[in-house]
């Protein structure tokens, strides 16, 4: 219960980032347009964070050297390329429950695959996400799905753990760049 009120203040945080858009907004990201009420309110705010999110989490992964994706800050934290693998099988994950679609069928990933190869997945699992969320709307975000192991709540829930889990997962990537000496995406000079 804990760590899901933590994705809620998570979510609730990267929300006040997204400017007021109008109901007449068509393309989430495109800039702010005259304020008013949104007609799918949490589909629109999943899309609209979600290219900030992705850009920043494959410049993460692209940015860590490969040699370093068995990277561990302590032995009890999970590796670099584990994170790289929990990111995708949480993406195709929760896309799928979010969108009420099947998964995608993917290759098992493992720790010791090439930075290519996860990071092709990672992409993949973005583009899944893309593809899969195009068309969402508000209409099933009350329907009961379940969550994670056996925890039930509405199919919201799930957008924001996803939404919380991209604030997370970039987070942690980024603090395993700095403790390797590389400046994560978002702390980069804008050019």
């Amino acid at each position: 219960m804990k760590s899901m009120l933590r994705a809620l203040v998570i979510v609730g945080a990267s929300i006040v980032t997204v400017p007021a858009q109008s109901a007449a907004q068509t393309a989430p990201g495109a800039g702010a347009q005259s304020t008013g009420p949104v007609k799918n309110p949490v589909a629109f705010s999943l899309k609209t964070i979600m290219p900030g999110r992705q850009k920043n989490i494959l410049a993460a992964i692209e940015a860590m050297p490969a040699d370093k994706f068995s990277y561990k800050p302590t032995p009890d934290q999970m590796s670099f390329a584990h994170l790289v693998i929990h990111i995708t099988e949480s993406n195709n994950a929760m896309c799928a429950k979010i969108a009420d679609v099947a998964a995608p069928k993917v290759a098992e990933l493992k720790e010791t695959d090439s930075k290519d190869t996860l990071l092709a997945a990672a992409r993949a699992s973005f583009d899944f996400c893309s593809a899969s969320l195009a068309n969402l709307d508000d209409s099933k975000m009350g329907d009961t799905v379940e969550l994670f192991g056996h925890m039930q709540g509405p199919r919201a829930l799930a957008a924001f753990a996803l939404t919380g889990g991209w604030a997370d997962h970039y987070g942690a990537a980024a603090m395993y760049l700095r403790l390797n000496g590389i400046l994560p995406p978002s702390a980069q000079p804008r050019k």
